[in-house]
């Protein structure tokens, strides 16, 4: 086992109701959540506070500085992973962001993601108990483990309704009719379909398919929501996922819960406060240790503690403060790390001669999409896989990050040049994201030779593309080549993930999986209310509860979970116990 060293605090600080380690989606619907309760809470992020007039939102059209040199983004300088495919080969250290960009800051990944906030289907839950009634035990790809995640969508469905009332999502009840069951549609219409998503949604009705606009968690016109929030909408400025919102039309953690929070006397934010360790005496925790940026160790006692943060900043946390059971995937053992996930991809484009798009325009990750590929949605019985790919033409692009030209075309010179400028605006893509199936092979722990710049260890994670989910990338290539091709491009281009698993290219930030919530200890770290099994008043609260990862984006489930989870905090501060 990894050595860790020992964190002592140089100031004890007036204990509190709740600690909250992450000001993300998660940290700040909990933080608001608690505090409207009457409960003293203490928000601590390890990156900044933004000001609303500061230079990340008065000069947020710099594409350059946000999307290329992830202005917004984790400093791997100070903090990164290790990587490897496999146990067998030596991880080395992620020196430059790629595959996937961790937010840091007040408001965490939620200031730069897409909008998107689709729900997971009802089959996702149980992915494993109904793939094993329709198809059998064998259907389950070898090596996987898989599991069911101790709740259902209708269970969660009314924290889904609550998540999308509070942030204003624009989107059709019933439109997409793969959908699970709603408490009622969306507060906000949908957004104006540009043209992409005209051209998407026709070609895909003429092969038979069933488009839908996109649930967006930005709003479509002006937007007061339950807590009294007030936003204006969107102006179709085209830069939302790697940006922060000019306007304050895409609902984030920053805009839509932490208002909430902060206007409470109740609570109070920490912003540039690192956490170090969870103090604990092996059966509850007592609070936690932070640095402050002047270098400061401080303790924040605490009633109840909350991981909020990041996917693998909760399972690293739980790692180095020694809670939990790590996970061991020789032989199968522990919790702690079990099961990470991600998104496999594919991902088209078509040329026309004949059209503009006006791509610099639209709705963040928006457009109409189908899942008639999804989940369970068809018949998987000769389908070599189980699950599968959501189909997505997405709006907007800037001109450095949606540069495409057609095939054969020079690589540099004057030649690209007059490519791009030709092609820029008369070209779109679809793109698919398929569900990553949990295994025994792919896992999180902490990385025995390399640590960051406190000299604790960095998270390793050991991950590949298994056959289940190069199966589903093939397919869901062929299908975008089907789409693209009805729509009668002059040329047209796809690829899939294939091979192993590149960290090189930026591909989503979904990661998931770590810190897994189930029905029993055994198989899991949280229960359903994503309270620790090992430790009843710490709560892991985020993508690290995933048992496995669906299809859609996972915000609006991160979302619904801290939810149900801050109602559980809420029962928990009246009468101490596991929750049921």
């Amino acid at each position: 086992m990894t050595a860790l060293r020992t964190v002592t605090s140089t100031r004890r600080l007036p204990e509190v109701d709740v600690v909250v380690v992450g000001m993300g989606w998660a940290g700040g619907i909990i933080a608001a959540e608690l505090a409207k309760a009457g409960l003293s809470v203490v928000g601590l992020e390890r990156g900044p506070d933004r000001p609303a007039d500061g230079e990340e939102f008065t000069r947020k059209h710099d594409e350059l500085r946000y999307r290329v040199r992830h202005g917004l983004m984790q400093d791997v300088g100070r903090e990164t992973w290790t990587f490897r495919h496999h146990d067998g080969e030596a991880a080395t250290p992620m020196r430059h962001l790629g595959a996937f960009l961790p937010g840091t800051g007040v408001g965490g990944s939620s200031t730069h993601y897409g909008g998107n906030t689709a729900r997971f289907a009802p089959w996702e839950f149980e992915m494993r108990s109904r793939t094993v009634e329709r198809y059998g035990e064998d259907a389950i790809p070898a090596g996987s483990t898989i599991q069911d995640w101790g709740l259902t969508y209708d269970e969660l469905e009314p924290y889904y309704d609550r998540f999308e009332w509070a942030a204003g999502v624009a989107g059709r009840a019933g439109s997409n009719p793969f959908e699970g069951r709603r408490s009622r549609d969306f507060p906000l219409r949908c957004h104006p379909d540009p043209e992409t998503s005209t051209l998407f949604g026709e070609a895909c009705a003429g092969l038979g398919h069933h488009p839908f606009p996109m649930p967006l968690a930005i709003l479509s016109e002006e937007y007061t929501n339950p807590d009294g929030v007030r936003r204006g909408a969107c102006v179709q400025c085209g830069d939302c996922a790697h940006f922060t919102c000019a306007v304050d039309a895409r609902g984030d953690a920053r805009v839509v819960s932490l208002p909430v929070a902060r206007r409470s006397p109740k609570f109070e934010l920490r912003a540039d406060a690192e956490v170090l360790r969870v103090l604990h005496d092996g059966r509850r925790a007592n609070g936690v240790v932070y640095q402050v940026e002047d270098g400061t160790v401080e303790e924040q006692p605490a009633g109840m503690v909350v991981l909020a943060a990041y996917t693998f900043n909760n399972v690293r946390l739980l790692l180095t403060s020694g809670l939990g059971r790590p996970y061991d995937a020789a032989s199968g053992d522990g919790v702690v790390g079990k099961n990470y996930a991600y998104h496999v991809h594919a991902l088209g484009t078509a040329f026309f001669s004949d059209r503009t798009f006006k791509k610099y325009m639209g709705a963040g990750g928006g457009g109409q999409a189908i899942t008639d590929f999804a989940a369970d949605n068809f018949d998987h019985s000769d389908a070599g896989f189980i699950g599968g790919a959501q189909v997505m033409v997405a709006s907007g692009g800037g001109a450095i990050g949606s540069l495409a030209v057609p095939p054969g075309t020079p690589s540099w010179g004057a030649a690209w040049k007059d490519a791009i400028r030709r092609w820029y605006d008369r070209s779109l893509s679809v793109s698919a994201l398929g569900n990553v199936l949990a295994y025994r092979a792919n896992h999180l722990d902490l990385d025995p030779t390399y640590t960051d710049s406190h000299g604790d260890p960095l998270l390793r994670i050991t991950f590949d593309w298994q056959p289940n989910e190069l199966a589903i990338a093939s397919f869901a290539e062929a299908r975008i080549r089907e789409i693209l091709t009805a729509m009668e491009p002059d040329h047209l281009v796809t690829a899939a993930d294939s091979g192993h698993f590149d960290t090189v290219p930026y591909q989503g930030t979904h990661n998931t999986g770590g810190a897994i919530m189930g029905a029993e200890p055994r198989t899991s770290v949280v229960n359903s209310w994503q309270q620790m099994w090992d430790c009843e008043n710490l709560w892991v609260v985020g993508g690290s509860a995933f048992p496995q990862n669906g299809t859609p984006g996972p915000t609006g489930t991160i979302c619904a979970l801290a939810y149900r989870a801050a109602e559980g905090m809420q029962t928990y501060a009246q009468r101490p116990g596991m929750l049921a």
